[in-house]
This record gives structure tokens, C-alpha cells and sequence, in this order.
């Protein structure tokens, strides 16, 4: 049974995280300052497992070569790639570009305005959708992430342990500011951010933690450098990718195939190439 908070209980909790907000939030962020849903949707790609200080000058980069939904759907996944080395997970710019193409051909360019349609489309699941929903169209839709995770495990879990985010919804539910979704849920995640910061780190307490892996000698560091690598050539064979790779630990045939059925890369004859 689902807590039920009092008048003033909401009321308090809105006024914490707004007045945090209101003094020390990122209000520099370039996604913050427009509504043009095709920008806040490269954003909230890009934003999936990378921090804000990574993004931000890729955001720009990316709109810069890619202005509009439709011009990211006419590139090459070989520029769309490349301008996206250094963010790392690249097969979330495979599925971006995905996304523009069905958005430019089944929508008429236009991105949808509904959670339900933006999730059918490539890489977009319910927290990146219902951020789209709320950030470009400043609808009241209820979701979480990691930032928003914490602040209310700290506000409303101070001891209970192995919390699942059905426990959390209810209570974002019954806080959320139907007037204004967009800015309190920016101000949710800089207050989020800021707990953080403070050594507050309460995600472990959640069934949905996991700790992301060593990067370092990793597979996908791995994925990384073929991809780079195949960005700046014409396309190479096994032999030559081994070569330049020269990783003992990893089988590359074995990546190749998995980056092939990830669709980042085609094989034509003997050679690899981005196309």
C-alpha cells in the first residue's frame, strides 16, 4: 500500500528542491534553453550512460553537422559515427540515426508527441521518452533515472533497503508539479546531482543498481578503437584490424561479428568498413 503525503509534506519537499534549484542549478545546460524537440532528443541519446561534461560539447558538434531530423537521416552512418567518437556506447548513435530516418519517413519529420509512439522507435525506452514528453512538450508524465533516483530514496527510504522504483513512482506521482513537469524535473536532477556530489550516493540501495564495469582493457574499449579506427579509413580486413588493435585478451572476429549485428559496421568481401 502506497504512502499517501500530506499538503504539506509535497509542499515542503518542492520547496527544498526548488529552492537548491532556483540558486545553484545547471541552467547553462544548451538543451535547457530550447523546446525543438529533434535537439532535445540528440540530447537525452546522448545523455544515456555519459555524463554532462562529455555531452556538451558533442551536443553542439553533433547539431552543428546535423541541424534537423532530416539531415541526420540523409548522412552516412560512417559521419554520424565519427562525429560521435568519444562518447562511447556507439550503438546508440545507430539507433539516433534510425530514429530520424523513421521519424523523417513515417512522421513527416515531426517527432512524435506521445510516450507510446516514442517508444517504438530505436533506443528509445520509457525514461527517455517520457523526458522528450516533458522537456520539449512540458507534459505531466511520471518517470525516473538515476539523479531523480536518489533525491526521493533520500527524502522518503531513509532506512528501507532494496527499494524498486515501483515503490518510488507513487511518490513522484503525488510531488510532481503538473504546472511546470519541465523545470521540476530539471530542478529533480541538479538536486539529484548535488546529493551525489555530497558522497550521498543511496542508488546501491536500489534493485535496479548495477555497477558498470572496469572500461579499462574491457570489450568495449575494445569496440571503441575498431570503430575509430574504421571512421578514419575506407574500410580494413581482419589482418589489418588485428594488427592495429593488437589485443591478446580479446577475440576481434568475435567483436566484429557482434559489432556487425549491432549494426555499426557492414563486411564486404574480406573488408570491415562503416558505411
Amino acid at each position: 500500500m502506497k504512502k499517501r503525503l500530506t499538503k504539506q509534506q509535497v509542499k515542503s519537499f518542492r520547496e527544498t528542491v526548488y529552492d537548491y534549484y532556483r540558486s545553484h542549478g545547471r541552467h547553462h545546460l544548451p538543451w535547457r534553453k530550447t523546446k525543438r524537440a529533434y535537439h532535445i532528443l540528440v540530447s537525452e541519446f546522448m545523455l544515456q550512460q555519459t555524463q554532462v561534461e562529455r555531452v556538451l560539447p558533442k551536443y553542439k558538434l553533433f547539431l552543428k553537422n546535423f541541424p534537423s531530423i532530416k539531415s541526420l537521416a540523409q548522412a552516412s552512418l560512417s559521419d554520424v559515427v565519427a562525429v560521435w567518437q568519444g562518447l562511447g556506447y556507439n550503438r546508440r548513435a545507430v539507433a539516433l540515426k534510425k530514429s530520424a530516418s523513421l521519424i523523417t519517413n513515417k512522421y513527416n519529420g515531426r517527432i512524435p508527441r506521445s510516450p507510446e509512439l516514442l517508444q517504438t522507435l530505436p533506443g528509445v525506452g520509457n525514461a527517455t521518452a517520457s523526458a522528450i514528453m516533458a522537456f520539449a512538450y512540458n507534459r505531466p508524465v511520471t518517470f525516473i533515472e538515476t539523479n531523480i533516483r536518489t533525491v526521493y530514496i533520500y527524502h522518503f527510504f531513509e532506512r528501507k533497503k532494496k527499494i524498486h522504483d515501483n515503490n518510488i513512482l507513487p511518490f513522484i506521482e503525488q510531488t510532481l508539479d503538473l504546472e511546470n513537469p519541465r523545470e521540476w524535473y530539471y530542478a529533480l536532477m541538479d538536486y539529484g546531482v548535488y546529493l551525489k556530489k555530497h558522497n550521498i550516493k543511496l542508488n546501491t540501495r536500489s534493485t535496479h543498481y548495477t555497477k558498470q564495469s572496469r572500461f579499462e582493457g574491457s570489450i568495449r574499449q575494445v569496440r571503441g578503437r575498431i570503430i575509430r579506427l574504421l571512421t578514419q579509413s575506407d574500410g580494413m580486413t581482419i589482418k589489418q584490424i588485428e594488427e592495429r588493435i593488437n589485443s591478446n585478451n580479446h577475440n576481434i572476429s568475435s567483436i566484429l561479428n557482434q559489432l556487425q549485428k549491432d549494426g555499426l559496421l557492414s563486411k564486404k568481401g574480406r573488408t570491415f568498413l562503416i558505411e
